[in-house]
């Protein structure tokens, strides 16, 4: 049992790793003692937050805009000249969007696609090189897709795009893992339910919505960042080396409602 769930010396890229459930998993490498570079679109946010995190560690900041294909290109390229041989790719960054039903826009569904869909296929795709690199039949290398529990359920919030651009994501983890086995390299998501992020700072930041969420939730509580940091390690170690195509509800419960 020695080392199944050590990651230490790892490379981890974790996009929209400067906030929420990104720095939540970014922290958890970092102290683990993976070699991690966190990516966002401001360069100042993402800089600070980087050398931040390298009091206890190792961390280092690349911001890109993923929302385009040279967004993903070049930050797939700065990634790789350093670290040729990438261990783990977390695809986090994503948006939001909620509005009544006859008052949806239909350019919601653009920007949901075009930011929580499209680049993590661009992305994988374009760190393919790095990842191969690192994989082994032993100790694959790793991608791990950030969905949500929005993706698996009909949620309780009028956010039509969001979920089905999470669906989407999901789907996307399936077809990536079945794709990607050849190469050594595993293919997972986790599915969130409420944690403490600006994604859901709306509701969470107001005490009375943040007790009825809570009530919601089986397990009776919002998620902690070890709670997301743990499910991260786990399918980036030796005791996630057998799985992949899985989509892991981390949500207290939520899912089985």
């Amino acid at each position: 049992m020695a080392g199944l769930f050590a990651v230490e010396g790892k490379s981890v890229l974790v996009t929209g790793g400067s906030r929420g459930i990104g720095l939540m998993i970014a922290r958890g490498f970092v102290e683990a003692g993976a070699r991690v570079v966190i990516s966002s679109r401001k360069a100042d946010v993402c800089a600070e937050v980087a050398a931040r995190l390298s009091r206890t560690g190792t961390c280092e900041a690349i911001p890109a805009d993923l929302s385009t294909p040279e967004g993903a290109v070049g930050l797939a390229e700065a990634v790789a000249r350093r670290h040729p041989a990438l261990h783990v790719l977390v695809n986090n960054a994503g948006a939001t969007w909620g509005a009544p039903l006859e008052e949806f826009p239909d350019s919601a569904f653009d920007k949901m696609w075009a930011t929580n869909v499209k680049p993590v296929f661009r992305l994988t795709v374009a760190l393919l090189p790095a990842l191969r690199a690192a994989a082994t039949e032993d100790d694959p290398a790793r991608v791990i897709n950030i969905g949500s529990v929005d993706g698996t359920r009909v949620p309780s919030i009028e956010n039509y795009a969001y979920a089905a651009s999470k669906a989407a994501v999901h789907m996307l983890t399936r077809n990536l893992a079945h794709q990607l086995t050849g190469d050594h390299i595993t293919v997972n998501a986790i599915a969130p339910g409420p944690f403490d992020s600006k994604m859901m700072a709306f509701a969470l930041d107001n005490p009375a919505l943040r007790a009825e969420i809570a009530r919601e939730v089986p397990l009776g509580r919002i998620g902690r960042p070890d709670d997301m940091a743990g499910a991260a390690i786990y399918l980036a170690s030796r005791a996630g080396s057998y799985l992949t195509g899985a989509v892991i509800p981390v949500d207290g419960g939520l899912s089985t409602r």
